[in-house]
């Protein structure tokens, strides 16, 4: 396997790979559907990531390429199974991927709306989608007799504090800096029976995160590389490189951030740029972090219970 798509050379010796892919009971699993970022990358999709607990199953992120993903994994059952979509913030490349993941699963039989969760704009963001498809739902739900519930959106602006709670399993949404244009912005901190997981969503340098990460499990942190994204961007505007790094985190300062929380195993994901390799990242974070760590890539399953089990999650093409 790729080192691109394998664990970080220095991970701990706790985390395995699982010979079975069935979720074991109370457990919280969390997958990366998509690692990558606004350029297109047929290797690291766009930023999504699955949660699945208790039965429910949340999407966090809607990147390019997440319906592929769903459906890659469980066919129509995932696709059109999830519980809530759940929005860091709305950038397109963490969005571009909702339409697929609204209407595609409605094509498949989804009856009920999907709950849509996110910054503020998120519900004008869903009543334009819906505006903008109107010719294709009203020409289904007439030819194809769809039912109208199911293409519903269920959307709703969230301000930090709990945003979903339901049998056993909650989600806390909390405030990030990914740059005054960006937001607002969120993280999400996911709790169930014992077991949790924090994702950054985007962000750069901003210690407030300890706070809402402490006693997480697993963290997982969006990264980028400032010596690889320098080499590709050497034609670029060094203006316009500025930007992009300062809007995002490297991973010295990621590291900074997991040796104040001490998870289980840190995670790294929303590589930028998308050609950065664990050499890249995982030397440069060693400078401030000598705990577990792990460069995500498409379909890392991560399985949290009595311990943190980490395997390539299986699609139907591999069975």
């Amino acid at each position: 396997m790729p080192l691109r798509h394998a664990l970080s050379a220095v991970l701990l010796t706790a985390i395995t790979s699982l010979a079975a892919h069935a979720q074991p009971a109370a457990t919280l699993q969390v997958t990366l559907l998509g690692t990558g970022n606004p350029r297109p990358n047929m290797e690291r999709f766009g930023p999504s990531i699955l949660v699945e607990a208790g039965g429910q199953r949340l999407l966090i992120d809607a990147g390019r390429g997440a319906a592929q993903r769903l459906f890659a994994i469980g066919q129509r059952e995932v696709l059109t199974g999830i519980d809530a979509v759940l929005l860091t913030h709305l950038h397109s490349d963490h969005t571009v991927g909702l339409p697929d993941v609204w209407l595609t699963p409605w094509i498949f039989g989804r009856a009920r709306a999907l709950p849509l969760i996110g910054p503020a704009g998120t519900a004008d963001m869903a009543r334009h989608l819906t505006q903008a498809y109107q010719w294709d739902i009203g020409t289904r739900t007439k030819d194809e007799g769809f039912p109208a519930e199911g293409v519903r959106f269920d959307a709703k602006d969230v301000t930090p504090g709990v945003v979903y709670d339901r049998d056993g399993l909650r989600v806390t949404a909390f405030a990030v800096d990914h740059g005054a244009f960006a937001a607002p912005a969120l993280g999400y901190r996911v709790d169930f029976r014992g077991r949790s997981a924090v994702v950054s969503g985007d962000m750069r340098f901003d210690e407030r995160i300890v706070e809402h990460a402490k006693g997480a499990d697993v963290m997982v942190v969006e990264v980028i590389s400032p010596e690889v994204e320098a080499r590709r961007a050497q034609v670029q505007d060094p203006k316009a490189l500025a930007r992009i790094l300062a809007r995002h985190i490297s991973p010295d300062q990621a590291g900074t951030l997991f040796t104040k929380v001490a998870p289980r195993l840190a995670v790294f994901t929303h590589i930028v740029p998308s050609p950065a390799t664990a050499e890249d990242l995982v030397p440069v974070a060693r400078k401030t972090y000598a705990g577990p760590l792990a460069v995500g890539y498409d379909l890392m399953t991560i399985v949290i219970g009595a311990s943190v089990d980490v395997f390539p999650r299986r699609t139907l093409s591999d069975q």
